[in-house]
């Protein structure tokens, strides 16, 4: 059946898409020249729009190939866990950033992928809305992102480094951050550490070598039953925590979360449980946002350079749009000790010895 052509007059981007069998955001992309489109699709669909004398938006095309001044800033979404863009480093990273980016008179441009499709960023390039993206995690989706590199999408992400890395990414040093917080906790006596986080994920799985390399150094090996598995929404790690101790009871006298927001949940349920911090159970977090200071008690931490992350990444991603290819940076983490981690010697906690 031969699909009726729309009136010319009326003629539109979706109208293309369906004639050409194809969705609209590749219509978008190949009418804009994009390199993420092959040449033999491109040549397609420029033709379809030229017989039915479709115009392109110049203007957003103009946009895109010099004078953009607006910058994506892309934080995944992700449906099993629904990690809140309220989260306090989410928070703390975009503040960071549109510092920056005022600074040398960019716009920010916030939005949501699905952290399962995160091929779909390439959308707000194509279409003019911005003129290059930073992302904020990699999201266990290193391949994905490789192949938008591939493709000379031009970003940048927050992240680990990783092998094979097609990609600049602004990071801090996860293994070493990891390493200083367990250190700590061990000189401090304690003996039994659960790790608290998501190894799974770039981040957290540096952070968690850190530990073990911590663990090594002291003569001890890493367990099975000392690794608590959560996302970094708090929901889930209360959960998670409470399913451990209903599991194994208090078998540890420490935990080292792969967050704040992850170390603040943890000594909630502590608490909820009648043990104290620091007396039963030490705690220790990662990434030093505000809340951490603040919390009961304040939570020892380790410091990722937040205030110069913005300024690193939209650098390096000026870079990128200008046809270079920066290298990835691993930026410093320092210890910030609190009373999370204070232990007064005369108070015998209850915790695993």
């Amino acid at each position: 059946m031969v699909k009726p052509v729309p009136d010319k007059k009326k003629i539109q981007m979706a109208d293309i898409a369906r004639l050409a069998g194809v969705s609209t955001a590749t219509v978008s992309r190949a009418l804009n020249g994009s390199p993420l489109i092959n040449e033999e699709t491109r040549q397609r669909i420029q033709e379809l729009a030229k017989s039915l004398s479709y115009t392109i938006n110049l203007g957003a095309q103009s946009l895109r190939r010099g004078g953009n001044r607006t910058i994506g800033v892309v934080i995944p979404y992700n449906a099993t866990n629904r990690q809140s863009i309220s989260d306090p480093f989410f928070l703390a990273m975009l503040g960071s950033l549109a510092d920056a980016l005022t600074e040398r008179q960019y716009d920010l441009l916030l939005s949501r992928v699905d952290s399962e499709h995160l091929d779909n960023i390439a959308a707000l390039y194509d279409s003019g809305r911005v003129g290059g993206i930073i992302m904020i995690g990699q999201w266990g989706h290193h391949d994905q992102l490789n192949e938008l590199a591939r493709r000379r999408l031009p970003f940048v992400a927050w992240g680990a480094q990783l092998p094979n890395q097609l990609y600049c990414s602004v990071g801090s040093d996860n293994l070493s951050g990891g390493y200083m917080a367990t250190e700590h906790l061990l000189t401090t006596g304690r003996k039994r550490l659960v790790f608290m986080g998501d190894k799974t994920l770039p981040e957290p799985e540096k952070r968690y070598a850190g530990y073990q390399k911590a663990l090594r150094k002291f003569g001890l090996k890493t367990e099975s039953d000392l690794y608590i598995a959560s996302s970094f929404a708090p929901l889930d790690a209360q959960r998670a925590l409470r399913e451990h101790l209903d599991r194994h009871g208090l078998n540890f006298d420490a935990i080292v979360a792969a967050s704040d927001l992850l170390a603040i949940s943890a000594i909630g349920v502590l608490r909820e449980r009648g043990y104290q911090v620091p007396a039963d159970v030490c705690v220790v977090g990662y990434d030093d946002v505000e809340s951490a200071a603040h919390s009961f008690p304040p939570v020892t931490t380790v410091r990722q350079p937040l205030d110069l992350a913005g300024v690193q990444l939209v650098d390096s991603l000026v870079k990128v749009m200008a046809g270079e290819e920066p290298v990835s940076q691993t930026l410093p983490t320092t210890l910030v000790v609190r009373e999370s981690t204070q232990v007064n010697p005369e108070v015998s906690g209850r915790g695993a010895s």
